[in-house]
């Protein structure tokens, strides 16, 4: 199965899942999505109770501004496949932070660096995070649990 085809799957059993129900489905899928690119410091703040400005924000940090970029444009490219309304990106190309607006979900994308200057999670401290699945996770290889050296690390 090409990497698409496991995307286009993933995504569209997101979506699928009568868990989920819109726009959480929308939140799921962004999260999934920012996994597959080996995002870190994920996560899902519902905040539909403190503010009308959305339901959900997704949360996650990017190593650097390529990777940003790339979530940034597969969730924009996977929302529109399935007909959720992408309203404004903001912050791509090098930026500290991409916003995604999707309406109800409002994904921010941050340099893991930029991310406590923002501190987002504590601006709605009344708000309860949404547990993500273990499953979108990828496992580390076992390469880096172990604790010995790899080949590259000795390259020099």
């Amino acid at each position: 199965m090409s990497e698409n085809n496991f995307v286009d799957v993933e995504i569209a059993k997101i979506f699928k899942n009568k868990k989920y129900k819109y726009p959480l489905n929308v939140a799921m899928a962004s999260v999934w999505i920012l996994a597959n690119f080996k995002g870190s410091n994920l996560k899902i703040l519902d905040i539909s109770k403190q503010s009308s400005l959305a339901d959900y924000f997704v949360i996650g940090s990017a190593n650097n501004p390529t990777q940003a970029d790339a979530m940034a444009d597969q969730i924009g490219f996977m929302m529109k496949k399935h007909e959720i309304t992408v309203k404004s990106v903001e912050g791509k190309s090098g930026q500290d932070w991409t916003l995604i607006d999707l309406g109800d979900v409002i994904i921010h994308i941050f340099q893991e660096s930029a991310r406590p200057t923002y501190d987002l999670e504590s601006l709605y401290p009344t708000s309860s995070f949404v547990k993500i699945p273990e499953a979108y996770y990828f496992p580390e290889s076992e390469e880096k649990k172990s604790n010995t050296p790899s080949d590259d690390e000795n390259y020099f």
